[in-house]
């Protein structure tokens, strides 16, 4: 659940509350970056599913092509099987394996977005083959996909209108510089005030309410809403994973 308030004060005074007249014990975490994943190069994969059991088994083979897309555009499936290869009552289930593995990517485990799956070929078994078969396969063959395509990590970036005494703006411009804000601007207020403009990555803005009080002695106060998504530095990423892992683990 997800508890906001106007700084910590606010937000310990309705846990204090909760706790006070539900006997509810209330642990407090910074909410979740909604991190994404994408590709940011094509591949074609072949994924070949093939299980023996008692009576019919499983046989399923597709080859796809994977390819990044437009920011913002969602996923694609296409195909382009000729000489029924693949029949087309299978194409569906293709298409369902690979929705399935778009929501959990191969970096860290977030949400792949923005890629386009193509089947082009395949080949089917007339006694083993299924739906569920080519499910599988379709699911194995986007995750390999991903994997070859040169996968990357999105962030949530914010817009974020600061409004500062004149006499700080210096301290929470290189405060912002240190967070790897993109400052868009500076436009001077009434009463000596100076709104600042800036875009900034999400995950470095959970405890600003927070930083922005000690910054400005109370003084300070900001609005931010969502931008877009942007690729995170390839520094980054393995530190990002790594913490990821250790919440994860502590769970």
């Amino acid at each position: 659940m997800l508890l906001e308030g106007l700084g910590d004060t606010h937000v310990s005074v309705a846990v204090e509350k909760i706790q006070r007249k539900f006997g509810v014990e209330i642990l407090l975490e910074a909410p979740k970056v909604p991190y994404q994943e994408t590709v940011s190069g094509s591949s074609r994969v072949e994924y070949r599913h093939k299980k023996q059991t008692g009576g019919h088994g499983q046989f399923a083979h597709v080859w796809l092509e994977v390819e990044p897309k437009a920011r913002g555009s969602g996923f694609e499936f296409a195909a382009k099987v000729v000489g029924g290869s693949v029949p087309k009552e299978y194409i569906p289930s293709v298409q369902k394996g690979c929705l399935k593995a778009m929501d959990e990517g191969v970096i860290a485990g977030y949400p792949v977005v923005d890629v386009k799956a193509t089947l082009v070929d395949g080949s089917f078994h007339p006694v083993d083959s299924s739906g569920v078969s080519f499910e599988i396969a379709g699911s194995h063959a986007i995750r390999d996909g991903i994997r070859e395509a040169n996968p990357v990590l999105l962030e949530p970036i914010m817009r974020a209108r600061i409004m500062v005494p004149e006499s700080d703006t210096g301290d929470v411009m290189g405060d912002m510089n240190s967070k790897r804000a993109r400052i868009l601007g500076m436009i001077p207020a009434e009463g000596g005030a100076t709104t600042i403009e800036v875009e900034v990555p999400q995950a470095e803005m959970l405890r600003y309410a927070t930083e922005l009080r000690s910054l400005t002695q109370g003084r300070g106060s900001f609005t931010i809403e969502f931008e877009r998504h942007e690729e995170v530095p390839g520094h980054m990423v393995d530190r990002i994973v790594g913490q990821l892992q250790e919440a994860r683990a502590g769970a």
